[in-house]
């Protein structure tokens, strides 16, 4: 018996990309467990990935090449091979090129995995659909609206080291619930507290986290951005500004301050909901308290005013000149830091074509069933599941049954989009291949090495390409590049941040931390924005027909008083504790943890209202859709917000998920989702 450990990374779409360490035994991986030489992930795994290994050789895991036999949404296949497979995909991919040009070519990348080579973008499968002239992609769907704003007031969405949340004295957790989401920031959070730290939430929700700290204020949703503006009011009225900071770091002072004066306590707390004493005692908390630090993750910006909330948001340590301390500042992202070279995964220089048409993926309903001059054509779908993850739900599941769309799906399981595919690809998973990673919570880079060949005929994404561009005939020796080779390439960016970081030392290390200042202060003496200061007040902004001063940009359903006449209820759709966006949705023991389907929260006075009691089914509706849930009845939600968790298999689930009421609506910067500004009805099932 040989035994081997093999290290690696966790690839879903979480900030914390946990190191993990997979024992194999004879060829068969046979225990997975954290990396407890992480400093940041420390060996734990969450309660998602824990099931791993049960996760991949799951009966129902597609090992094997299938072309659809029923009607599209059926979710009837027959085995295929490899060469039929690549031979029906070439041929009608050339027809489509002839017929309509390559930008009728959509490939459709998810978050799946979040590995530089087989996900995220795409960065390495992007060169083959640059040489077939493909449109482009937007993949807004994660935090396009937090990071635009980020950008306009420091310039890049990396923010502090979330390391360093252990130095802070206070600490906001703002639409952030690490203990489901990104779990491992909280040991740093602990750490804080036991030197004295106090711990605010806020958060519609009474989440996990929310419970545990030592404050919580439950806003509207999608009004962050008054209450931010709100506190800093009382800060000022404080004279608790850090006037150096602001003299020597930030730009359009004067004017933001004029901004601060029009939102009051009082104003504030009429927008928001949250109680002005309360507003007014967290301001004073604030002002006070050096260093106080705000992780603010991907909820507070799905909203219509989501690009404004982070751009307000990273304007308080502005004013508080907490970017200068460590312990201080605001944490959204770190992959701002992480300086690969996207360009060489990229190769836009392989794209043949005229203008490159950009579609949205929080819109992929619209772009299917109204997109012209060409039409989409012909639809690659690469770790995602939009009929799960991708608002207004009924329109993507329409745009999906064309039959003259030509839909190919590289998956691990039969998702609610599987069933539409022409042809499904079997992919592999992350322990059965090569990929690099970057934590968007943390500051280290990391090698997966794959630790067992994969079952059936499954392939890499990386591979499945490589193949399919020599079936159609594409020779550019760079379509064949080995994932080895491409991740030298991301690694050969000539940053100082990856100095020392080769592909060989991840290899033999498993990750490596970016080669960054121990403290890393990234703003302590300059941004990068074109002043090189923190910009309350920005030309960019202005060039782009945006107020020049940062602010509060209204959701566009919460606040609408017509929507709400309708429709009374906000809906708040967040992770589940038991998946990971879908990915885990089939797994029998994680259903029956998450309560076999979604549930629904809702206030005892919204209940009594509509005469509904805890346990009942219930559906939720709007003009867009409708979703059944359990109801559970709690003042762990605000009245007038109910809220469900995001992630359910739509087959599962009475067939469909929150998804069917939300809007394909876009953020007011960056063009993400709405999925957190949605009204709805709730009524006995």
């Amino acid at each position: 018996m040989t035994e081997l450990k093999v290290l690696g990374a966790c690839p879903l779409d979480c900030p914390d990309g946990c190191s993990w360490v997979v024992t194999v035994r004879d060829g068969e991986a046979v225990e997975l467990r954290g990396n407890p030489d992480h400093p940041y992930t420390r060996g734990a795994l969450c309660t998602k990935v824990n099931r791993w290994l049960e996760r991949a050789s799951q009966p129902d895991r597609i090992l094997y090449p299938l072309r659809r036999a029923g009607r599209k949404g059926e979710g009837r296949f027959e085995r295929i091979t490899w060469d039929e497979a690549l031979d029906e995909i070439a041929g009608r991919l050339h027809r489509i090129i002839e017929e309509h040009g390559g930008q009728a070519i959509w490939p459709y990348w998810g978050t799946g995995t979040l590995g530089y080579l087989q996900g995220l973008e795409g960065f390495a499968g992007r060169r083959l659909f640059n040489a077939l002239g493909a449109s482009g992609h937007d993949a807004n769907i994660c935090s396009a609206a937090g990071t635009t704003g980020l950008r306009y007031t420091i310039g890049r969405g990396g923010g502090m080291d979330p390391e360093d949340f252990a130095h802070a004295r206070l600490i906001i957790l703002w639409g952030s619930n690490p203990l489901t989401s990104g779990h491992h920031v909280w040991t740093f959070v602990q750490a804080a507290r036991r030197a004295g730290a106090y711990l605010v939430a806020i958060d519609p929700v009474l989440t996990r986290s929310a419970a545990q700290a030592d404050e919580h204020l439950a806003p509207l949703p999608g009004t962050d951005a008054a209450l931010a503006l709100g506190l800093l009011n009382v800060v000022v009225g404080l004279g608790a500004q850090d006037e150096e900071f602001l003299e020597r770091h930030t730009l359009g002072w004067p004017r933001f301050r004029e901004r601060i004066e029009e939102f009051t306590p009082s104003r504030a707390a009429a927008i928001t909901g949250v109680p002005e004493e309360a507003i007014v005692a967290l301001g004073e908390r604030i002002a006070r308290t050096r260093p106080t630090a705000i992780r603010a993750t991907q909820g507070v910006q799905r909203h219509a005013g989501g690009g404004s909330a982070l751009r307000t948001l990273a304007c308080v340590p502005g004013v508080t000149g907490d970017w200068a301390r460590r312990g201080g500042g605001l944490s959204f992202s770190t992959s701002g830091h992480a300086r690969l070279n996207r360009r060489a995964l990229f190769r836009d220089d392989l794209y043949t074509g005229g203008p490159r048409r950009v579609l949205s993926m929080s819109r992929l309903g619209e772009a299917l069933l109204e997109a012209d001059d060409p039409p989409v054509q012909a639809l690659f779908v690469i770790a995602a599941n939009p009929v799960g993850s991708t608002p207004h739900q009924n329109r993507v599941r329409e745009g999906l049954s064309r039959d003259d769309l030509f839909t190919v799906v590289l998956e691990q399981f039969p998702t609610d989009t599987a069933d539409y595919a022409d042809i499904v690809l079997p992919a592999t998973m992350q322990h059965e291949h090569a990929d690099l990673h970057e934590g968007y919570g943390h500051l280290y880079l990391a090698w997966n090495e794959p630790a067992v060949a994969p079952p059936g005929e499954c392939l890499s994404t990386t591979e499945t390409f490589r193949r399919l561009a020599l079936r159609m005939g594409l020779d550019d020796p760079a379509l064949q590049d080995s994932d080895e080779r491409l991740a030298e390439q991301a690694l050969a960016s000539g940053h100082p941040y990856l100095e020392g970081i080769t592909l060989d030392r991840l290899r033999k290390e498993g990750f490596v931390r970016l080669a960054v200042p121990d403290p890393f202060l990234p703003y302590a003496e300059g941004f990068p924005t074109p002043s090189g200061r923190l910009e309350f007040v920005s030309r960019r902004a202005a060039g782009a027909g945006l107020d020049p001063v940062a602010g509060y940009t209204p959701p566009a359903e919460v606040t609408d008083p017509e929507r709400a006449a309708r429709y009374p209820l906000a809906l708040i759709s967040a992770a589940s504790h038991h998946f990971l966006n879908t990915v885990f949705g089939n797994n029998e023991e994680l259903r029956r943890r998450s309560g076999d389907g979604p549930s629904l929260r809702m206030h005892p006075v919204d209940a009594a209202a509509r005469g509904l009691e805890s346990g009942r089914r219930v559906r939720v509706r709007n003009d867009r859709g409708a979703f059944e849930a359990v109801l559970d009845v709690t003042d762990r939600v605000r009245p007038g917000v109910v809220a469900t968790s995001k992630g359910h298999w739509a087959k599962f689930s009475g067939g469909a998920n929150a998804n069917a009421v939300v809007n394909e609506h876009d953020t007011d910067l960056g063009g993400g989702p709405t999925f957190h500004d949605t009204r709805v009805e709730v009524e006995p099932r």
